[in-house]
């Protein structure tokens, strides 16, 4: 892919931002959770992990080695489980009361599978392209 580059590092910081949107509206106590804030901390702080992982997405993929390839997809891939375990623990219904979904939970679960996509197709150049196939005689 010719922009993976491009669209990774785009996926990267819309991630990052959408960590700061706001993620689920609870209406039984008129507060509205992000991915730094959720009522006495019941649900964590996601949006640190997630970010911590962007920026080291980041790096990897800038980085033109195999090794550094390897290991982002690794991590995207931890990173995409954690992204739907957190989507399902902040839009779950309790006591019979749904959360309103807001923007930034669908945009944080869908930049950390473009994250994925990404890491699974890199864009590299194989030393197999400008070698020879050896001739069998």
């Amino acid at each position: 892919m010719k922009y993976s580059k491009v669209i990774g590092i785009a996926a990267c910081v819309l991630l990052i931002v959408a960590c700061f949107l706001p993620w689920t509206y609870h209406a039984d106590i008129n507060k509205t959770f992000t991915g730094f804030f959720s009522e006495q901390n019941m649900y964590g702080k996601p949006g640190k992990f997630l970010v911590f992982f962007a920026v080291v997405s980041i790096l990897l993929i800038l980085l033109s080695k195999i090794w550094a390839k390897r290991v982002h997809l690794f991590l995207s891939a931890l990173s995409v489980g954690y992204a739907i375990k957190t989507y399902i623990l902040f839009t779950s219904c309790y006591n019979a009361y749904c959360p309103d979904k807001k923007a930034g939970v669908y945009l944080m679960l869908l930049s950390s599978i473009i994250i994925l996509v990404v890491s699974i197709f890199p864009d590299m150049k194989s030393n197999f392209e400008n070698s020879k196939v050896p001739q069998r005689h």
